[in-house]
């Protein structure tokens, strides 16, 4: 599936990892992409699988809500979402974590939209002005 708005790319990623699929996600990149992953740059198809491969193995339910996101006229466009993980954890109880994302999203020359940037734990600083 391909994002045809910078919006719909988080709808697909949301269904994507709901279902565990990692090759789902990985081709929401491009090729060079950077994932952050605890803090660290993760750079290309190879090594965002394997992130994502590790927490996908785990088998969390996202729920996830675009908050916001501006385009601009040359291609691309910087989205915001807040998003919620349930992870089952041992004895059957679920552990949660949660946070808000920053995207960049570049669109293609195919007019699909793909994330080049990632940051899944945005810092929140409050209410602008």
């Amino acid at each position: 599936m391909k994002a045809h708005t910078p919006a719909e790319i988080h709808g697909l990623f949301l269904d994507a990892f709901n279902c565990g699929d990692v090759e789902g996600i990985v081709a929401l990149y491009e090729a060079d992409a950077v994932l952050i992953e605890s803090g660290q740059p993760v750079v290309g198809h190879g090594a965002i699988g394997e992130a994502y491969r590790r927490l996908c193995a785990r088998k969390g339910l996202m729920q996830l809500t675009t908050h916001s996101f501006v385009e601009s006229t040359g291609g691309l466009a910087v989205l915001h979402a807040r998003w919620t993980v349930q992870f089952p954890s041992a004895g059957g109880n679920m552990t949660t974590s949660r946070g808000i994302s920053t995207e960049v999203v570049r669109r293609q020359a195919d007019g699909s939209w793909l994330f080049v940037i990632d940051e899944p734990y945005t810092a929140e600083t409050g209410e602008s002005p």
